[in-house]
């Protein structure tokens, strides 16, 4: 009788090493567009017209920075559209 061979595990095929791949570094965008950055200087600049001219017809501070910064909010949707 003769006895069975011994049992050995299949041979295992090698895998190939992958190279190490660094992950690429986040680089985070602009804090503002262009497109943003010019609407905000547009707007900006004519909420400060608009509070100068208010001040000089007016001759009050309070209700020339109110109208100013009024001016300034809502040129800011128009210019949004009108640049767009």
């Amino acid at each position: 009788m003769t006895t069975p061979p011994p049992s050995t595990p299949p041979p295992s095929t090698p895998v190939p090493a992958t190279p190490a791949v660094a992950p690429e570094p986040i680089v985070p965008g602009p804090l503002l567009t262009g497109h943003a950055a010019l609407i905000f200087l547009m707007a900006a600049f004519i909420g400060a017209m608009v509070g100068v001219l208010t001040a000089f017809s007016a001759g009050n501070t309070a209700a020339a920075l109110l109208a100013g910064l009024t001016a300034c909010g809502i040129s800011i949707p128009i210019l949004h559209k009108l640049i767009h």
